[in-house]
């Protein structure tokens, strides 16, 4: 019978890990292989929210046939609800007699008799599910739940270090791709076209545009697109809905769902591009809003403070570029005008 004690000394030696710097799945290796041999259990699965698709997929599995995965994976996405947030756990004492389980009768022939489900949460959010599958059925203890739990919020930590990690590494490159650009060239246009590669590819988003407001007319133009149909962005530019008005107002516009979101021009436009989520970020030069940086997603996306942070400060990198590239042909023009004056004043003599 498993005692306190074995529960504290097997959560030290996942912390012991975690505080080792080891890599994010050594670390979920770790946690269902001592959730599972703690807590007696048939087999383990840590299922982490997909950003870049919908529901969860599995991070870390032990006990859990290949062919039976999916079922189980199946099975998580059932449990995702308001009662797993409220109570803390979700726990079925007997699979063949829950028929709110989906997938149950595949989870009995992988042998496994109940399943206990504590959430993985991260900043407040859920981010995942950890699930301890038991080969009879049997009632859950609350020392058995608030072990789980505690190894559910060590996965926790694990993800987020890793997304920060990820996230400085990736921001990092960011940063020097996009200096060498404006450093090598001072074509905006050219400037541009490299940002939006980047920042497609970053991102792992579908497409990216660049519109800028011609200073004379005041008239969005597209002068960079990358991965997006140009149609599609010359049809936005036309219709200057409300997503680009609020944008050029200066605010930052995330549309969740581009067909269902009552700002977008068209909804069945982005539907046929399959376009789910879009990002809209003000460029600006100075002060003043000077065009429009957009992110397509194919999927429904979200997005953490310090991404949308970071994806604000490469729009404001590109104001940048377009002003020193209009300082630099200022400057030219005034040398030319300079050298014409000096010939001028010297055939006087």
């Amino acid at each position: 019978m498993t005692t306190e004690t074995d529960y504290f000394n097997n959560l030290c030696t996942v912390s012991r890990a975690l505080a080792k710097n080891l890599k994010k799945q050594e670390i979920f290796d770790r946690i269902v292989s001592t959730a599972t041999d703690t807590l007696s259990g048939r087999g383990a699965c840590l299922f982490l929210k997909n950003r870049e698709q919908a529901g969860f997929t599995p991070a870390a599995q032990n006990g859990v046939a290949p062919e039976y995965l999916a079922a189980a994976s199946e099975n998580a996405g059932g449990l995702m609800t308001d009662e797993l947030i409220k109570n803390g756990y979700i726990a079925i004492s007997d699979i063949s007699e829950d028929h709110g389980a989906t997938s149950h009768d595949t989870l009995k022939r992988a042998g496994i008799g109940a399943v206990l489900a504590v959430p993985v949460m991260v900043h407040d959010a859920l981010s995942g599910v950890l699930v301890l599958f038991a080969p009879a059925p049997r009632t859950f203890n609350a020392g058995e739940i608030a072990f789980l739990t505690a190894l559910a919020d060590q996965g926790g930590i694990a993800f987020d270090r890793a997304r920060l990690i990820e996230h400085i590494r990736r921001n990092s490159r960011l940063v020097h791709d996009l200096s060498v650009s404006i450093n090598a060239s001072l074509d905006f246009k050219q400037i541009l076209s490299a940002l939006t590669v980047d920042l497609g590819h970053a991102y792992n988003a579908k497409g990216v545009s660049v519109l800028l407001l011609d200073e004379d007319q005041r008239v969005l133009t597209p002068v960079a697109t990358h991965g997006v149909d140009s149609t599609l962005v010359d049809e936005e530019v036309r219709s200057n809905d409300e997503t680009i008005r609020q944008t050029l107002a200066g605010e930052t516009v995330w549309i969740d769902d581009a067909a269902r979101h009552s700002g977008v021009f068209d909804p069945a436009l982005y539907q046929k591009a399959n376009i789910k989520t879009i990002l809209s970020v003000p460029i600006r030069s100075g002060q003043a809003v000077n065009g429009i940086l957009r992110l397509y997603f194919g999927t429904l996306r979200e997005f953490y403070n310090d991404e949308i942070l970071m994806i604000t400060a490469f729009a404001s990198q590109a104001g940048l570029a377009i002003q020193n590239t209009a300082c630099f042909m200022s400057l030219e023009n005034d040398y030319k005008d300079l050298k014409d004056d000096l010939w001028s004043h010297r055939s006087w003599f």
